[in-house]
């Protein structure tokens, strides 16, 4: 039997590096719905987590949650194309379609020849699709999305769709407040970079004439309680946070202002120098435990663990540091059912 909804609570299809295929996504999702989640997102990989494949299948098997993505890239797509796989989403799942881009990992884009992402180019994405979907042809547009003689999809459209941002640092954090309508964090923000950067959001979106209110802030906040394995749990947590330190782990220090000496030690250790990729998806269970004597406690420490019932209050906490909504992250939702349960219970 399916619960209520929980517009404020969200979770990610094919978490991590996908699971056990795409295939998956289809009872995650139906699931995650029963349970009462109130968005769905989907974060793009180069594998088999193609966004726009997955946002159909997930719209396609569900018929209340919210689906998003969180994030594809709005560079590696023509405007049209992405303009006209929104609008179909849109329509398609009856408006339960949000269209969430970010700037990815520039090292990759790098290897595989994609330019870097800019802040002003999104801002200029932002404002292509929404005159599109309402209808606007655009000539002659010379922006930071590039040249194009003509931009525009139908005359008779009318489409309010969604937009989302993956934001980090301060300048993409404005822009969210600026032109999104909600602004996903990353995961491992200690509360007070949570609170300060709700304040960006908020602050740049009255600044420019909007309603604060209007913007909402998700905190992507680990979820991974004591009912699960302790290698999975690892798996979720350590393994998880190694990961993002490999990839921007100076911008994760930085933005928690926490020490760099630390992040020198875990870069310079032999077994994470030894990993050939993502410590999440290639370490084994030995080195994973080897490179949780590297991280301290506190880095671990903004995430929802314990019992269903200790997750479920650490989650509700996001809420008084400013959060708007908050993606159980990193779990599928068999996984988090006993979170969620206990979660309704404190209501």
């Amino acid at each position: 039997m399916s619960q209520p909804l929980l517009d404020e609570l969200g979770y990610y299809l094919l978490a991590g590096a996908g699971g056990e295929g795409p295939r998956t996504l289809v009872d995650e999702a139906r699931r995650g719905e029963e349970l009462g989640f109130g968005t769905a997102f989907i974060s793009e990989r180069f594998n088999v987590k193609e966004a726009s494949s997955l946002v159909g299948a997930a719209c396609a098997v569900t018929d209340r949650m919210q689906i998003a993505t969180a994030a594809t890239n709005h560079n590696t797509r023509h405007p049209l194309i992405t303009g006209s796989w929104a609008t179909t989403m849109h329509r398609l799942s009856g408006g339960r379609f949000t269209l969430g881009i970010g700037r990815g990992i520039g090292a990759i884009y790098s290897a595989f020849g994609i330019p870097a992402v800019t802040t002003a180019q999104m801002e200029d994405f932002a404002n292509v699709m929404r005159r599109m979907w309402q209808g606007e042809y655009i000539f002659n547009h010379d922006g930071p999305i590039g040249k194009y003689q003509i931009l525009g999809l139908d005359p008779d459209f009318r489409e309010d769709i969604r937009l989302a941002l993956v934001a980090f640092g301060p300048n993409t954090l404005k822009l969210g407040g600026r032109a999104f309508d909600d602004v996903i964090l990353h995961t491992y923000f200690t509360p007070e970079t949570l609170a300060r950067c709700v304040k960006t959001v908020k602050d740049a979106a009255e600044q420019t004439g909007r309603d604060p209110d209007s913007v909402r802030v998700w905190s992507c906040f680990a979820t991974v309680g004591d009912h699960l394995p302790e290698e999975l749990r690892l798996k979720k947590t350590v393994a998880r946070l190694a990961t993002y330190l490999q990839g921007y782990g100076d911008l994760m220090v930085t933005t928690n202002k926490w020490d760099p000496a630390v992040l020198e030690r875990f870069r310079a250790d032999a077994v994470v120098q030894s990993i050939g990729g993502g410590i999440d998806h290639k370490a084994t269970a030995e080195q994973i435990e080897h490179i949780a004597t590297l991280i301290p406690e506190e880095w671990l420490e903004p995430s929802a663990t314990g019992s269903a019932q200790q997750c479920a209050a650490r989650v509700r906490k996001e809420f008084d540091y400013g959060a708007d909504a908050v993606i159980m992250h990193g779990a599928t939702p068999d996984e988090l059912e006993p979170v969620v349960t206990a979660y309704r219970a404190t209501v």
